[in-house]
């Protein structure tokens, strides 16, 4: 919907490929599907869930086995986001590197876009 031919809406790494995949073969699940809502100190959160059933008017990126939909009124805020999931010592979860966003809170969980009120 607001992408550029030739180019997908998103990317993932191999880690959050991996990631993915590994939870839609667990579960039984099509894909994820990412959108975003309001919500949070920075004004917007990004949100996943299992989808069982692809939504026509969603975006659908393949990569590497891994499925993700866009939710249709989160595309013009996530196009040119990098997915990545990361492990650590005390916690593991999926990153967005979006260069959309231009603030986020410090506890890293919200997000704020330009122009939005």
């Amino acid at each position: 919907m607001f992408g550029i031919p030739g180019k997908q809406a998103i990317s993932m790494t191999p880690a959050a490929a991996s990631q993915i995949r590994k939870l839609m073969q667990q579960e039984g699940h099509d894909g994820l599907r990412i959108g975003v809502k309001k919500g949070g100190c920075a004004g917007m959160e990004y949100t996943m869930e299992y989808v069982d059933e692809t939504d026509p008017h969603d975006e659908v990126v393949e990569q590497e086995g891994a499925r993700v939909m866009i939710a249709p009124m989160a595309q013009m805020f996530l196009f040119g986001t990098e997915i990545d999931y990361e492990v650590s010592l005390l916690e593991s979860g999926f990153r967005f590197n979006n260069p959309n966003v231009t603030e986020s809170c410090g506890c890293g969980e919200s997000i704020k876009f330009e122009n939005m009120e």
